[in-house]
């Protein structure tokens, strides 16, 4: 098919990017064909190629061959500062060279038994063998090197003009082979703002049960992409509407109750999607892992909790305390690593306790509790409770906000005054078994407790009123 003349225009900007970006890749490629080999480059960095959105700083170069690895490890050490085996089973191997990392993978024709992820690993002699596996038509595009052609057999240039994610060959075929790129799919619509072509939409729907005997670990991986991308609404709305994130993350999904004919709560999926929105937002350092699953998962203990009320109301009461077990567990099962999984579910348990400030009537003592118990999610607990406001009624709106407005302003002069960060008793643990001459122990951790809650309670004491109340409380224990 002959391209319109604006597409080819793209193509040879695509190709003058890449190589102006990686000029030894021109070089690399002469090697290869002097030893009777192909080389080209493919997959995301041609992508990105045309996108004009390549990363040069951060490259990620892809590069297929029909050289058998070893022969690959071969050229390349002849070339490279450094070459390693990072995947030679699976036909990869790596290199750097003035301080740029490559790999080169050998062309593949793998085999699936149906069954489990893992290939029979074949090696296959044709690009266009090679790139017919690919996952879609935007990613099955390749530069040959040295002779800068580019090669799209399968029409990605035309499909990423029009945002769309179709698969080179049957989807069936390949989402059978890779279950995983049926995430990809979702992550790709989060990532380039596009559209699932039709049969290839039908094909995850008919085939999502398949995600369950891929890893956590991939599946996570992809999550995370999808999350951090910059559409995510419409990818997770992918997840959700084909059947995947029933397998991936069934809290979301479940998130749809049923709407009663007076409306008397809110659609607890919609919203949740509308505070992720709403936090990114607030966001001022770039995006925020775990904020954004907070803002996805703060509500999925609601389904647990649902109460009708007398009088038609609608209740979930506790349900911070549930969900944040949920978000616990399933990022547990997903494999995120202890801190996150601690960090998160700590912001859907913390995510209500601002609603009970009202207008300022928390003490300073409360101010101080609130700001222990975040910690270092502090500024993430803000950016959530924030976005957690979707009401439609603007007086409302401007109330809640002018409350945390309020709220922050009291946090910032006791931080101000006290050193909210670090609150400590005002008497270590040596001090505390000095005064009253006992030794480490059970008795120690109690005073010490009695003390942070006095801190807590009064603010900071000078050390003479600091020993003389812990006097008091240890003479009341005998």
């Amino acid at each position: 098919m002959t391209l319109p003349a604006p597409l080819l225009e793209v193509q040879q900007r695509a190709v003058h990017t890449l190589l102006a970006a990686v000029p030894d890749a021109r070089g690399l490629g002469r090697r290869f064909a002097e030893a009777g080999f192909e080389l080209a480059a493919v997959g995301g960095c041609v992508r990105d190629a045309v996108l004009n959105t390549l990363d040069r700083a951060d490259l990620d170069l892809d590069l297929t061959t029909d050289a058998p690895p070893a022969v690959t490890r071969q050229l390349l050490a002849e070339w490279a500062d450094s070459v390693w085996d990072i995947g030679i089973e699976w036909g990869t191997v790596g290199a750097r060279r003035a301080g740029r990392s490559w790999e080169v993978t050998t062309y593949r024709a793998d085999s699936y038994d149906g069954l489990t992820r893992k290939p029979e690993v074949t090696f296959g002699t044709s690009l266009s063998d090679d790139l017919v596996r690919r996952d879609f038509t935007i990613n099955a595009m390749a530069v040959r090197l040295p002779s800068a052609e580019f090669v799209d057999e399968h029409r990605g240039l035309v499909d990423l003009a029009a945002r769309r994610l179709r698969t080179p060959g049957p989807p069936e075929v390949s989402f059978t082979e890779d279950p995983l790129r049926m995430m990809r799919a979702a992550r790709f619509v989060a990532q380039l703002d596009a559209s699932i072509e039709p049969q290839t939409y039908a094909a995850m729907c008919t085939l999502a049960d398949r995600l369950a005997i891929v890893s956590p670990e991939r599946v996570r991986d992809e999550l995370v992409r999808l999350v951090m991308a910059p559409y995510p609404r419409q990818g997770l709305a992918v997840l959700v509407d084909s059947g995947l994130a029933d397998l991936v993350l069934p809290e979301l999904p479940a998130l749809r109750l049923e709407i009663d004919e007076h409306h008397r709560h809110k659609d607890v999926y919609e919203h949740s999607l509308t505070v992720l929105e709403q936090a990114i937002a607030l966001e001022d350092d770039g995006p925020d892992l775990l904020l954004r699953l907070a803002a996805l998962l703060h509500d999925v203990g609601k389904p647990r909790t649902r109460r009708y009320e007398k009088g038609g109301g609608v209740s979930f009461h506790h349900h911070e305390v549930v969900g944040a077990r949920m978000t616990a567990k399933r990022m547990k099962a997903l494999h995120f690593s202890k801190a996150e999984v601690e960090d998160v579910a700590r912001l859907v348990e913390l995510h209500l306790r601002f609603h009970g400030y009202g207008t300022g009537e928390w003490t300073d003592a409360a101010v101080r509790r609130y700001v222990r118990d975040a910690g270092p999610l502090l500024p993430r607990l803000h950016r959530l409770t924030r976005a957690d406001c979707t009401t439609r009624n603007q007086r409302r709106a401007r109330a809640l906000q002018r409350a945390y407005d309020s709220l922050e302003d009291r946090i910032d002069r006791l931080a101000a005054e006290e050193e909210l960060a670090a609150i400590r008793p005002d008497l270590d643990g040596n001090e505390i078994m000095a005064l009253l001459d006992i030794p480490p122990g059970r008795d120690v951790g109690r005073a010490y407790q009695y003390l942070l809650e006095v801190r807590l309670e009064q603010g900071p004491l000078s050390r003479a009123a600091a020993e003389q109340e812990l006097l008091r409380w240890w003479g009341a224990q005998s």
